[in-house]
């Protein structure tokens, strides 16, 4: 069965017009299932799906002779007209760009391709490709996403605006759990029982570092990468110390930069910098670190459960919104500054005290409208939304 993605409509808007059609984003996240849907949908039959992770079929975008790429297309019982060509797992043969430059320009042929890193396609593709692609990023399900894989039916909210839902609440807060704890990879999302989950978070993992990491970048040192990984994860929603992370992993201050700048630009992990407004009352140079799914944090670490409710609601808000965070130099804080307009708080069961603390910070930062958002359901307090309702 096949489960739709948000991101989908406009990809398959995008997939019917000339430009070079470019899916990327963390492996497992379901590029491939995507790239198959648009050439099922796509009116134009005359098309091809070329799997690079196939060395025969890599060999030939390497062909130097780029008119010999085109009739070896043709002989595979493609028209010659309106060609349209899938290619996954670009990143395995770097020099295939130039050969769908000329392609494109020569002929007119459509691609459509995937590759699990921004790190390689967007500067690969910077200048090569320049003004003839549009990049997608796939990422795991957000919530919305969840549900519908789990085929349960939910309501689109107004969670901006919104108060807490006690049915809502009731119907879908074990799906919730499940989310916060698990993430959202689809493959783990289907699996039924906890340890198959829990091997396969693992196992996504393991293909990201034998596999991206060794073709991507030039880190010898596995077991590094995997010790700061897991220094990473158990620091989420906390501010980055590059001083204190070298000490703790005996690498260099410079050596620990490169890695989570590696990490961040392969979809390990996201980070956000401080909302700004008056630089003097706010720490303005560190930047906050969160995991791009939650479950994968959880199999580096054992997260506290604040932790993974504030990672997964940072995964939840991200998707749409420009996401900064606000701190003084007394400590206080607000986890997140949606679009410059709206201070979020993350508690797992609020008080009417995180309330007040919240409305008070906020002044300060000199934000407007605010929305204290809670895992559980909160004994004698209701003025907050639960984190379930964003989808």
């Amino acid at each position: 069965m096949i489960y739709p993605r948000k991101i989908y409509p406009e990809l398959l808007s995008h997939a019917k017009t000339p430009q070079v059609t470019v899916l990327t984003g963390m492996r497992r996240t379901g590029k491939t299932t995507l790239v198959k849907q648009l050439l099922s949908d796509l009116p134009n039959k005359n098309s091809i799906y070329l799997d690079f992770q196939r060395l025969d079929i890599r060999e030939l975008f390497e062909e130097k002779n780029y008119e010999a790429i085109r009739n070896n297309l043709i002989s595979q019982n493609l028209s010659p007209e309106n060609m349209i060509v899938a290619i996954d797992e670009i990143q395995l043969a770097p020099d295939s760009p130039s050969a769908i430059k000329y392609l494109y320009d020569h002929y007119g042929i459509k691609f459509i391709v995937t590759g699990s890193s921004s790190y390689y396609l967007k500067n690969l593709f910077s200048e090569s490709l320049s003004g003839r692609k549009k990049i997608f990023e796939l990422y795991p399900l957000d919530f919305g996403e969840f549900l519908t894989f789990k085929n349960v039916n939910f309501t689109d909210s107004q969670w901006k605006h919104g108060t807490f839902d006690k049915l809502e609440y009731s119907r879908l807060s074990s799906y919730y759990n499940e989310y916060i704890r698990f993430g959202g990879f689809p493959q783990v999302v289907l699996l039924e029982n906890e340890k198959e989950k829990i091997d396969n978070l693992k196992d996504i993992f393991s293909s990201y570092v034998s596999i991206d990491i060794k073709s991507l970048a030039d880190f010898s040192d596995e077991r590094n990468l995997y010790n700061l990984a897991k220094l990473l994860a158990s620091r989420v929603g906390s501010r980055i110390e590059y001083s204190k992370m070298s000490r703790l992993t005996g690498l260099s201050r410079p050596t620990v930069a490169n890695y989570i700048s590696f990490f961040e630009k392969t979809y390990l992990i996201s980070t956000i910098g401080v909302f700004t407004k008056n630089i003097g009352r706010e720490i303005v140079k560190s930047r906050k670190l969160y995991f791009c799914d939650t479950g994968i944090a959880n199999i580096l670490t054992d997260l506290n459960s604040g932790s993974q409710f504030e990672n997964s609601l940072y995964n939840q808000l991200v998707r749409n919104n420009q996401i900064q965070y606000y701190s003084l130099k007394n400590g206080n804080e607000i986890d997140f500054i949606i679009d410059g307009k709206l201070a979020a708080e993350a508690k797992e069961t609020p008080t009417s005290d995180d309330l007040s603390n919240l409305k008070k910070i906020a002044s300060i930062a000199n934000v407007k409208s605010i929305q204290l958002i809670g895992r559980n359901l909160s004994p004698k307090f209701d003025n907050y939304i639960w984190g379930g309702s964003i989808i």
